[in-house]
C-alpha cells in the first residue's frame, strides 16, 4: 500500500471495554477504526467519552501510548465508561450487550473538536453513537462541516431508527454496510429490489451517496467507487473472532483510497486485513504489512 500522502483523521463515537468470558479488550467501533488507520500510518484523532473511573484511566493510557490525539475525549463525573458484553458463538460471531448510559453517551461539543474536524481530511462516525440525544447532536454539529465524511453503519439493536439512519446517509460522502444492514435498511426504504447491487444502486440514489461498500463476511466485500463496482471474493482463514474485522477493514479501505490506490488494490488490502483480524482474537491484533502482503497472494 502506498502511503505517499498523511491522511489526518478524525474518529467520532464510542470508545469502551469489550467484556469476553475470561478477559476484556478497548474497542468501540470508532476507535478499532482509528487504530487501524494509525497503524496504517495516518494522524489520527478519536472524540470521545470515558468515565473518571478505573476503566476510563486505563483506555486514555493504551490510546496515548499508540499516539492518538485524546485532547477531545472527555472524562465523566456522572457517567461510566462504557462496557460491553461480547458473546461469541461456535463460529465466533459476537452478539453484544451494550450498557446505557455511558459516557460516550454524552459527547459534549467544544471549539477544539470543530477545529480538529474541519481541519482534517476524513470523519469517521457510526450509528450507535446516536441512540443518546446528546451525543447525537454533538455528530450533527460535526456533519455541517466541508470534510470527507465516512458513515460506518453499525445496527445494534435497539439502539437505531431508519428515520436517524437515513439522515445519517444523506450526509455521507461515503457509507459502509454489512450484507445484512443494506438489505435490511433497504427494505425500510421501501427498495424494490432484492440483490444485493441493486440495493447498493438504490442507497446510492436515494441518499446521493457517491460511495459505497458492502462486506460479506467470508465472501469479501462489494464496492461502489465513482459509478464503478469492484469486488473481491474474500480470503480463506480460520476465524478466532469477528469483533473488530469490519472495522479494520473499513479503516484499511478508506485508507487505501484516500492515498490514492486504485480501487480494486484498495478492496483487496481492505479483505486481507479484515481477514487477518477475524483469525485474531480481539478487536485490535498487530498485523504486519508482510502478513497483509502474503495473505493478498493466496489463490
Amino acid at each position: 500500500m502506498s502511503n505517499d500522502k498523511k491522511i489526518k483523521a478524525v474518529a467520532f463515537g464510542e470508545i469502551l471495554w469489550d467484556v469476553f468470558e475470561n478477559e476484556k479488550k478497548i474497542g468501540g467501533a470508532p476507535l478499532n477504526v482509528a487504530m487501524r488507520m494509525k497503524s496504517l500510518g495516518c494522524e489520527v484523532s478519536m472524540i470521545s467519552g470515558v468515565g473518571n473511573d478505573e476503566d476510563g484511566r486505563a483506555i486514555l493510557h493504551e490510546v496515548e501510548k499508540l499516539d492518538i490525539d485524546t485532547n477531545t475525549i472527555s472524562q465523566s463525573e456522572t457517567y461510566p465508561t462504557g462496557l460491553v458484553k461480547v458473546t461469541l458463538d461456535k463460529n465466533g460471531s459476537a452478539t453484544y450487550d451494550i450498557h446505557y448510559p455511558s459516557a460516550w453517551d454524552k459527547i459534549e461539543m467544544n471549539d477544539y473538536a470543530q477545529k480538529l474536524v474541519s481541519n482534517a481530511d476524513v470523519l469517521i462516525y457510526g450509528s450507535l453513537v446516536c441512540r443518546d440525544e446528546v451525543s447525537g447532536k454533538s455528530l450533527e454539529s460535526l456533519l455541517q462541516n466541508q470534510v470527507y465524511k465516512v458513515f460506518d453503519v453499525n445496527l445494534r439493536k435497539p439502539h437505531y431508527s431508519y428515520e436517524i439512519l437515513e439522515k445519517l446517509m444523506l450526509a455521507a460522502s461515503f457509507v459502509k454496510f454489512n450484507d445484512d444492514e443494506i438489505l435490511e435498511i433497504s427494505a425500510a426504504l421501501q427498495s424494490p429490489f432484492t440483490s444485493l447491487e441493486e440495493n447498493i444502486h438504490f442507497i446510492a440514489a436515494k441518499t446521493n451517496t457517491p460511495s459505497i461498500c458492502v462486506t460479506k463476511g467470508k465472501h469479501g466485500a462489494v464496492l461502489l467507487w465513482e459509478g464503478a463496482l469492484y469486488e473481491n471474493t474474500g480470503y480463506a482463514v480460520k476465524v478466532v473472532d469477528t469483533v473488530g474485522a469490519g472495522d479494520s477493514f473499513l479503516a484499511s479501505l478508506i485508507t487505501c483510497l484516500l492515498t490514492g490506490n486504485t480501487p480494486q488494490k484498495a478492496i483487496d488490502f481492505a479483505c486481507a486485513v479484515g481477514a487477518l483480524v477475524a483469525a485474531s482474537p480481539g478487536a485490535n491484533p498487530n498485523i504486519s504489512l508482510a502478513e497483509i502482503e502474503k495473505m493478498m497472494v493466496r489463490e
